[in-house]
């Protein structure tokens, strides 16, 4: 007979393993957007959906996406009591974030629902294992 094996991932590492999974879907999103043909004469004239294409805004696009990226190496290094702390605030800015991109730029597109609803609900999720981290029994 063969033996269950009990699979046990640690906090940081489910919780940093979904802010991969986070950064994929936010470069995936905006990729497939640049393949949109509204989109691809904006950028080639620097003006997409009303939103000049500046130097500031591409820093701070860089930026926004540069939050979940740093989430991914935070959450692995550091301490319980920051950690956590970083990982419920951080979901609700990226929530925040996602929903107020609906009005800006050029109307949704299915894609671009699709992929914030996923966005948004993966922020919820690290969001509520933020909430039930425990902090670890030192033995």
């Amino acid at each position: 007979m063969e033996e269950k094996k009990n699979y046990c991932i640690s906090n940081p590492a489910l919780i940093s393993t979904l802010w991969i999974f986070l950064s994929l879907n936010y470069i995936l999103c905006d990729v497939l957007s640049n393949m949109e043909k509204e989109t691809l004469r904006g950028l080639i004239a620097g003006n997409v959906g009303g939103i000049v294409l500046t130097q500031g805004f591409l820093l701070l696009a860089g930026i926004s996406l540069e939050i979940p990226f740093g989430m991914v190496v935070l959450t692995r290094i550091l301490p319980y009591k920051i950690n956590r702390i970083v990982n419920l605030i951080t979901p609700v800015i990226m929530i925040v974030y996602q929903i107020g991109s609906f009005s800006a730029g050029t109307a949704s597109t299915l894609h671009y629902t699709f992929f914030s609803v996923v966005e948004v609900a993966m922020n919820a999720i690290i969001l509520v294992l933020a909430l039930r981290w425990k902090k670890p029994v030192v033995s």
